[in-house]
């Protein structure tokens, strides 16, 4: 008799996981403006690149779980300024990014396969910045931290565009000459760098992906149960481990949050 060892959140992928979301987080934290060309609020940084080769290296799952870790490592260690409104505009948009890549990526896993994953990432983090500040981001600036005032928010778009900035004409200037290139810029630097980091790596992320598909557990007669029970055992340790690590990283930015 053979029984299916089931299990996805291993040990092994676990330490994989947190090693690209602590390298993802610590970047995203270091993030910077580049005032030349955006304005002030909208800071570059690095987090795509371990994000969406740890996707590449262990599925659209855990690229998912690394986006979501990056953000509470980034709030622990430089807290929020957008009451987490801003934080949470920066997961969806990462999931984005990396969540379709990883899902055709799976399905073929090609370079060409990559390359098309991370094209439709691209598009669809690109189309969601752009929604998400024009429903979301620019109205609640623009009310809490302004205080409605237009002038505040215009200013330093002005002081990048000249006096064509407008109330009118501000979300035409914001979305289509700050957020779209500032964002598909974001995403083009994650694709550039990851693609020679794939073609070395590719190799090693086979093996991994091999390594952490789910091993058949070959038993008969009363070793199915003792199977069983151990499978069952290491499924509720790994489960209270990942739930104990979460509520750890979701304390430390509720403390950081309340004493800041």
């Amino acid at each position: 008799m053979e029984r299916k060892n089931t299990q996805y959140f291993t040990p092994t992928r676990i330490a994989v996981i947190a090693v690209f979301a602590t390298i993802a987080g610590v970047l995203y934290a270091f993030g910077f403006p580049i005032n030349v060309a955006f304005p002030f609020w909208l800071e570059l940084n690095f987090s795509d690149i371990p994000a969406l080769i740890g996707t590449f290296a262990l599925g659209p799952v855990s690229g998912g779980i690394i986006v979501f870790v990056k953000i509470l490592i980034k709030l622990i260690i430089k807290g929020t300024t957008t009451f987490f409104v801003g934080d949470f505009a920066d997961l969806i948009i990462g999931l984005a990014f990396v969540v379709p890549a990883g899902i055709l990526y799976k399905r073929h896993r090609t370079f060409k396969g990559a390359l098309a994953g991370m094209g439709v990432g691209t598009l669809c983090s690109v189309a969601l910045s752009i929604l998400a500040n024009w429903l979301v981001l620019v109205p609640f600036y623009l009310e809490l931290f302004f205080g409605g005032d237009w002038d505040s928010i215009i200013a330093p778009m002005q002081a990048l565009f000249g006096d064509a900035v407008t109330r009118e004409t501000f979300y035409t200037f914001y979305l289509w000459v700050s957020v779209l290139p500032f964002n598909l810029m974001r995403c083009l630097i994650a694709v550039l760098i990851t693609l020679p980091v794939y073609k070395r790596i590719s190799v090693l992320i086979n093996r991994m992906n091999s390594r952490f598909m789910p091993k058949d557990c070959a038993v008969s007669g009363g070793q199915d149960a003792a199977c069983a029970a151990a499978t069952k055992k290491r499924v509720i340790i790994t489960a209270a481990v990942c739930a104990g690590v979460v509520l750890l990283l979701v304390g430390g930015v509720l403390l950081r949050f309340f004493l800041s």
